[in-house]
């Protein structure tokens, strides 16, 4: 293909992403349907008639200018190869909103409504830093090794992308190992199915198969159920978003706690974004990134604004879509079936006819794949700087699951105590002060750690200052944001950095280009 001849909006590949893709984003969304409905006991009639309209608009807007960025790329560059980003609703941003803002409000007022007008107002202030923070992003990713970049985000693909569906598919092995076979034969194995059905729907026909087969023979394997079929056609319907600026607006009585976490939330979506950028980069798709994260601002505003509470950010994932022959054509297609289910209610009824963990092994594949991308398109020697990067992820996944168990036995770390946890090997202190804003503290260790490789040592330094002065306001190694937290931390960074000033006097550095997430300049697109 030309330059000047115009690009295939659908080839072939694009029916194997869109399953793959479009599995992964019902995924999301029932697991979103659930918390609303069962976790914070939100009326039906503000679950399927407000937010997930709004939420299915907000995503639309989303994977359809995504598809366009795609197509401008490949008018631009002549090249039958290129592969739309994919975006949809912020996974780890949809448990904090919901166990840390909406759910505690809920509780505290007695009202869900006032918990769902908290969630909008966080969102709302997210957005604006997404925006802003679009036009620094490009400076940022410049001066960072690709392999702080890409290992942060192998982190975030190990822990909380891969473990769940991981553990889900060992909790139902009959249908998880079974369709994870289909997944890997087809998409590591190069296995081609009849007709050349996509391995993704092979995969979901196969647990549906097995979990209402095993139904019929008197067995649990899905947990499926014809009653439970039939209560969930009581959602149908048609909803269409309502503005919500006056929920959006009242939410703002809760100011003093929103701000706590959407800020520094707001910068983790600023280095995720980058970071997928990133990988997407490599694969072979250079997208401008003050583009990317202010599409993903003004889409979760005006998502908000009609009654969503959740945000909308770029999805890691690129190669692995890519790799399945996804192309442009995908991202919309799966805009318009998020429309369809989100504005017919037909939510419900896939929660209660497609097993869950028939669709967890396609979002293993995913996360084995950006995982093993850090290890692969980054100098062998940095190898150690992209396992230093992992850390802050195991350790904040770690204290995730301990709070979790502690919260189910009616207790807490600081009730149980920190102390009495050590004595028992769980070093709860640690994995706190490791953890917190662990997306920032793995890009961060990792970029020292590879200017320390390359014997870069007055930019490890430089990176050093940086780290003290995130921590020392709360972006990392806490919990929180504020001023003077996790001092010791900080000390210990401007210590690090004055031995690596110091030694930098004394060493001649590597002449290898590592910042800029290139080992030779790329240009990125223009605006």
């Amino acid at each position: 293909m030309t330059a000047l001849t115009k690009p295939k909006i659908w080839t072939p590949g694009d029916f194997n992403a869109f399953f793959g893709f479009g599995t992964n984003i019902l995924v999301n969304m029932l697991v979103l349907t659930g918390l609303l409905r069962f976790v914070l006991k939100m009326p039906d009639d503000i679950v399927f008639g407000r937010i997930l309209p709004a939420m299915g608009l907000m995503m639309c807007l989303s994977t359809g200018y995504y598809a366009f960025l795609a197509y401008r790329l490949a008018l631009k560059t002549g090249r039958t190869d290129v592969c739309a980003l994919p975006s949809g609703i912020s996974v780890p941003h949809m448990f904090v909103v919901t166990f840390v803002i909406m759910l505690p409000i809920s509780l505290s007022t007695g009202d869900p409504i006032m918990g769902w007008e908290a969630g909008l107002t966080w969102v709302f202030i997210q957005s604006f830093v997404l925006m802003v923070g679009g036009f620094v992003a490009p400076y940022i990713r410049r001066i960072t090794p690709r392999a702080a970049l890409l290992g942060t985000l192998a982190g975030v693909s190990v822990t909380f992308i891969s473990m769940k569906p991981a553990l889900e598919m060992f909790m139902t092995p009959v249908i998880g190992l079974a369709c994870f076979c289909v997944i890997l034969m087809a998409w590591f194995g190069g296995l081609k199915y009849p007709k050349g059905i996509p391995a993704g729907l092979v995969a979901i026909a196969a647990g549906m198969v097995i979990a209402w087969g095993s139904t019929l023979f008197g067995f649990d394997f899905g947990g499926m159920s014809v009653a439970g079929l039939g209560e969930a056609f009581s959602s149908f319907g048609f909803s269409i978003p309502i503005p919500a600026f006056d929920h959006v607006f009242h939410g703002f009585n809760f100011l003093g706690i929103i701000l706590v976490t959407a800020i520094p939330f707001g910068i983790y979506d600023l280095v995720e974004a980058m970071d997928n950028v990133e990988s997407a980069e490599v694969a072979g798709d250079a997208y401008p990134t003050t583009r990317v994260l202010t599409a993903d601002g003004v889409v979760s505003l005006i998502g908000c604004l009609m009654g969503n509470p959740f945000i909308n950010a770029v999805y890691i994932g690129h190669p692995g879509w890519k790799a399945m022959g996804g192309r442009i054509g995908y991202s919309a297609a799966v805009g318009a079936m998020v429309i369809v289910l989100s504005w017919f209610g037909i939510i419900a009824v896939l929660l209660a006819l497609v097993p869950v963990v028939a669709i967890s092994p396609i979002l293993l594949y995913i996360g084995m794949l950006i995982g093993s991308q850090a290890f692969q398109e980054t100098p062998h020697r940095h190898a150690p700087a992209i396992v230093l990067a992992l850390t802050p992820h195991l350790a904040d996944w770690a204290k995730v699951q301990i709070d979790g168990a502690l919260g189910a036995a009616g207790t807490s770390a600081a009730a149980v105590g920190i102390d009495k946890l050590g004595m028992n090997g769980v070093l709860y202190h640690g994995l706190e002060v490791l953890g917190g804003g662990a997306i920032l503290g793995g890009l961060m260790l990792g970029a020292i750690a590879v200017f320390i490789i390359e014997r870069q040592f007055m930019k490890a330094s430089i990176f050093a200052l940086a780290a003290a002065a995130l921590t020392f306001f709360g972006f990392m190694h806490s919990h929180s944001i504020g001023i003077g937290e996790s001092p010791t931390v900080v000390a210990g960074y401007v210590l690090v950095a004055a031995f690596l000033a110091l030694a930098s006097r004394r060493v001649v550095p590597s002449a290898v280009n590592v910042g800029g997430g290139h080992n030779h300049p790329v240009p990125e697109p223009a605006e």
